[in-house]
């Protein structure tokens, strides 16, 4: 019920509720000589309504500036002090001093509907049920929000997960190339050594001797490329194991994200399954808001927008 006692004052009051409670008003209203050919077209206003109001969806009337904006969109000719006239012609009180246009204003205009008839008109006797719906829609809301969320989480441990990778793999080069280095020093050692032991063994005394001198200094010594090619290679091992490991892990906390997610989509699709079967119950029955319904309905449709199609979801478009 509005309140007032006139129909002016119940349309003043009508003009405070936001755009999606004006706009299921009039769909209640005249559900039967609008029905579903014009139920989309009435969302489609309210959506540029909520688009065009600095407070959104909250909003409940545009600025002359803005209400111009949304007759242009809709290829309207007429200006707003125009349309005031014509709300005038409908009912509404002409000598009202008014800087803003609500949208059940402009749905007036459009569909020449009667004024008296708007404000009285019932809106189904099965309100409690209707808020069940309602309550019903925000859950699946609220599994949808669930949803977005645990697929963002994934998104992030995925992407953590090819970064830890990445850096195993860089790790892991790094790894092979210092191994490759310390075996090239040890071979050059080697080398030496073994060219010196040969040199210890042969030739002249005078050569010999001076060989195994040689040989003793080299054996003993510490040589710095070798030297530091092992003390690359153990660092190389450590940092290959950390980052082996750090992998390992993104990669679990990956696949539990990714499971998350799936068990997110399959909790949200029971919410839709069993909001879109309590819709069709209540559709069913005699006295049944259909104005609401249908517009539950198709928010029910517009979020499902957010399920995968394997799941039940539906095309953006």
């Amino acid at each position: 019920m509005l309140k007032g006692s006139s129909d002016q004052e119940k349309l003043d009051d009508l003009c405070k509720k936001t755009y999606k409670e004006q706009a299921i008003w009039y769909l209640n209203a005249f559900w039967k000589k609008l029905g579903e050919k014009e139920a989309q077209n009435i969302w489609n206003f309210t959506a540029k309504y909520n688009s065009l109001d600095p407070q959104g969806a909250a909003g409940c009337q545009l600025d002359e500036l803005n209400a111009h904006r949304f007759l242009e969109s809709n290829q309207e000719t007429l200006t707003v002090a125009a349309l005031r006239q014509k709300l005038a012609e409908a009912g509404v009180d002409k000598n009202a001093k008014r800087k803003y246009v609500p949208l059940i204003h402009y749905l007036l205009f459009r569909y020449k509907d009667n004024l008296h008839s708007l404000v009285t008109a019932t809106q189904g006797d099965n309100q409690d049920e209707i808020d069940q719906a309602q309550r019903m829609l925000d859950q699946v809301s609220k599994a949808f929000e669930e949803v977005q969320a645990a697929e963002a989480a994934a998104k992030q441990r995925e992407e953590e997960a090819r970064v830890a990778e990445a850096a195993a793999r860089q790790a892991q080069a790094e790894l092979e190339a210092s191994l490759a280095e310390l075996k090239a020093q040890e071979d050059a050692f080697n080398n030496k050594t073994n060219d010196l032991k040969k040199k210890s063994e042969t030739g002249s005394t005078v050569q010999q001797n001076k060989a195994k001198n040689e040989l003793a200094q080299h054996l003993s010594s510490d040589p710095l490329p070798l030297r530091k090619a092992k003390t690359t290679n153990e660092a190389a091992v450590r940092k290959a194991e950390r980052a082996t490991k750090a992998a390992e892990a993104a990669t679990a906390a990956s696949e539990q994200a990714r499971e998350a997610a799936e068990q997110a989509v399959v909790e949200a699709q029971e919410q839709v399954r069993k909001a879109e079967a309590f819709l069709e119950e209540v559709k069913s029955k005699p006295g049944s808001a259909q104005g609401q319904l249908w517009w539950l309905s198709h928010e029910l449709e517009e979020k499902k927008k957010y399920l995968p199609k394997s799941r039940g979801g539906v095309e953006r478009k």
